[in-house]
Order: structure tokens, then C-alpha cells, then sequence
């Protein structure tokens, strides 16, 4: 170790070079070490980990120095009555958040009684927008209605990148002389984004040799990637799912400690009126929170936690009770690739049955679109009734969160 070290000192020998020199296990050890040298900070819990360096630092993380451990709870059983997921399944849920998990553990108890969460998904689109630069405005009405009428021969260039995505749509948006074109693709049991990348430049070559447009970058912001957008809300992107339950005014007052009336106006006046007041894209409680927590535990990308807290709360009065639903616009997931390979994801993965690639292609992605929105329900359900009866502070106190 000690001759990698100096070899770093000196320059002769780059931090990100050290897999080239040694094994994974040795090149993190060995720049961990350097690392502790440099900022004086020693690093022994960060530098005890049990997946396996190999993969990850060849497709996941460069210039590996360890791992952080976050706690992995379990809520459930929750029932799901979806197209794709159809059973009861317990949910592994990474947070440091106390309390969370027992929240949504008690939504999940409260769906599970009522007969489980309805769950169907309405779209399967990732996107990519590329931009191109236009010499006018008829010039951009030019390229944009080529575009319209040669959709087949662009689902053809798209199609010889790869063998699990699909080109299915293309619409185009024009700001002056900048021309966008947003395409959807289907990705299997791939979350997508390196796939479609791939293929939106093989597109945007056809584009540019066919109208004389020039690609200026192949995302243009209208994908929207990673940044909260209307486009997405309304348009989709990823999965867009639902999930509801109808919950029994006897169980709402016994398991939710709350009644339907109570419900259904904080619903209103906090997610939908209150959203709309502050300007928001979501119109929920904390969508978010449950899709952190399953994301880092299943080894999906957490940026894609922006598009899925798009999501909106509806909560209709019901005779005998009321029924609970959310809706996701955009929820970008998958099975495969990414981080659902290493070894501790993959078996959250496993504990909803759907780690891999699903029989057909995208069956476990389809499955665990349905499982995330089931579990976003419970969460909902949970907190929107904890504010109903007045509960939220004590619990967060109880949980240690005070």
C-alpha cells in the first residue's frame, strides 16, 4: 500500500487510476487510505461494507472510498391488487427519517384490511428530448414537419441501437429558431436513460442529415430529467400509475383513529388547495418520502425522486367511507441496471420478487411501478390522518424525531 501512496503523492499516479493498478478492493482500500491522510479524518466504518467493489466501481461509482450505510426498515404486509403485482409484500424502506417507517407500515395495515390497493398503469414512456438549432422560423416548421411525416424511419434508426427499447412517440415543441423534440420510448425492465440517449442521437443524425437542423445537445430540458416539470405532470414520463383503496368508515375510525369527513378536508384544503396556493407540480402530502426510501433501497437512481413526487392526492367521499387514491405522472424505475445489480438492492429487490428481468421483458419493472404506488397510498393515508386527528407532532416525538 505504501508504494501506491507515494506514487499518489507524487502525481505519478491518479486517484481514479488505482483499478488499473490493483484489484477493486485493494485500488478503494488503498485511496480510502489516502484520503484519510489527506483530511486528517479516520475512515473505519466507512471502509466496512458488504457488497462486492468489483462491479460497483466498474458501473456505479468512481473513485470508491467505501459506503454509507442507511438503515433498511420493513412496513407491511401491504395487499396489492395490481395487473402486474398481485399479492401481499413486505417493503424495505431505506431512511434515516424516524417514524417513517412506522407510518407507513400503519397505512399499509389499514389497505391491507380494506382488501388492498387497486393499482393500473396508464403509460410506459421514457423520454429524451433533443434540441436543435434552426436557421428561422420556416425553417423550424420545416424540420418539424418532417419529423411528423417520417416518425417510421426515425423508429427504425432508434431501433437498431438496441434491442429492449421501442420508439413510440414524437412530439415536437418550437421556441423562435430552437426546435424540441421529445421522443418516448419503452424500455423494458430498464429504467432507460443510458438506452435512450443512446437512441435519440441515432434519431437526431437523421433528423440533422434530413432538414439541415443542427443538434445543438441531445437533451434539451424538455425530457425534463431530474428537474420538477409541467411537461412531465401532464405527459408523463417513466410509469405513470395509480393506486386507490376504498377505506370503511369502521376502519377508518378504528385503525386511522379518524373519520371520512376529516379525511376528505384535509385532503382538499392541505394537498390541493394549500399546493396550489404555494405554486406547486405535486398535490400531495409526502410522496416523496416513500419513493426516497424504496428507490435507495432498490438501487434506483434518487434524483428520479424529483418526477415522482409529482403526484396528486384525491380523496372522494364514498357511502360508508371514503376513497383514497394518488396518482404518479412520472415515476422512472427498473429492474436491471443502475444499482439494482449490487448485492444489498437486489435483495430488496428480491423481497418484492422482482429482482431482474421479468417473463415477458418488463413484467418486474411493470411490478414494481404498481408495488411504489401502492406504497405511496399507504403513506398518504397514514400522515393525511395523522393531521386529521391531530397526531403528527406526538408521533414524530414518540419516534424520536422530536
Amino acid at each position: 500500500m505504501d508504494e501506491y501512496l507515494e506514487k499518489l503523492r507524487s502525481g505519478a499516479l491518479k486517484l481514479y487510476a488505482l483499478e488499473q493498478a490493483l484489484p477493486a478492493a485493494d485500488a478503494v482500500a488503498v485511496r480510502r487510505a489516502y484520503i484519510e491522510a489527506e483530511t486528517g479524518t479516520a475512515l473505519p466504518t466507512l471502509g466496512a461494507f458488504a457488497i462486492s467493489p468489483e462491479r460497483v466501481t466498474r458501473r456505479n461509482c468512481e473513485n470508491m472510498i467505501g459506503a454509507v450505510q442507511v438503515p433498511v426498515g420493513v412496513a407491511g404486509p401491504l395487499r396489492v391488487r395490481g395487473e402486474h403485482a398481485d399479492g401481499s409484500y413486505w417493503l424495505p424502506l431505506a431512511t434515516t427519517e424516524g417514524a417513517l417507517v412506522a407510518s407507513v407500515n400503519r397505512g399499509c395495515s389499514a389497505i391491507t384490511r380494506a382488501g388492498g390497493a387497486e393499482v393500473r398503469i396508464f403509460a410506459d414512456r421514457m423520454t429524451r428530448a433533443p434540441v436543435f438549432a434552426a436557421r428561422s422560423v420556416a425553417h423550424s416548421a420545416e424540420i418539424v414537419r418532417w419529423v411528423e411525416a417520417h416518425f417510421a424511419e426515425l423508429r427504425e434508426a432508434a431501433g437498431a441501437t438496441t434491442r429492449h427499447g421501442r420508439l413510440v412517440g414524437a412530439t415536437c415543441s418550437v421556441a423562435g429558431t430552437s426546435v424540441f423534440v421529445r421522443l418516448e420510448f419503452t424500455t423494458g425492465d430498464a429504467m432507460g436513460m443510458n438506452m435512450v440517449t443512446i437512441a435519440s442521437e441515432a434519431v437526431a443524425a437523421v433528423v440533422e442529415r434530413e432538414t439541415g437542423a443542427r443538434l445543438v445537445s441531445s437533451s434539451g430540458n424538455l425530457c425534463t430529467d431530474k428537474k420538477p416539470a409541467a411537461v412531465n405532470v401532464v405527459s408523463g414520463r417513466g410509469r405513470t400509475v395509480a393506486a386507490g383503496v376504498l377505506l370503511p368508515d369502521d376502519l377508518i375510525r378504528d385503525v386511522l383513529k379518524t373519520d371520512a369527513a376529516s379525511l376528505v378536508e384535509v385532503n382538499t384544503r392541505k394537498n390541493l388547495v394549500g399546493s396550489a396556493r404555494a405554486g406547486a407540480l405535486g398535490f400531495n402530502a409526502h410522496a416523496a418520502n416513500v419513493i426516497a426510501a424504496l428507490f435507495i433501497a432498490c438501487g434506483q437512481d434518487p434524483a428520479h425522486v424529483v418526477e415522482g413526487s409529482l403526484a396528486v392526492t384525491t380523496i372522494d367521499p364514498a357511502p360508508g367511507g371514503a376513497y383514497v387514491a394518488v396518482t404518479l405522472p412520472a415515476l422512472p424505475l427498473g429492474t436491471v441496471g443502475g444499482g439494482t445489480a449490487i448485492e444489498t438492492q437486489a435483495e430488496c429487490l428480491g423481497i418484492l420478487g422482482v429482482a431482474g428481468g421479468g417473463d415477458p421483458p418488463g413484467e418486474h419493472a411493470k411490478a414494481l411501478a404498481e408495488i411504489v404506488a401502492a406504497g405511496v397510498l399507504a403513506g398518504e393515508i397514514s400522515l393525511l390522518s395523522a393531521q386529521a386527528a391531530g397526531h403528527l407532532a406526538r408521533a414524530h416525538v414518540t419516534l424520536g424525531r422530536g
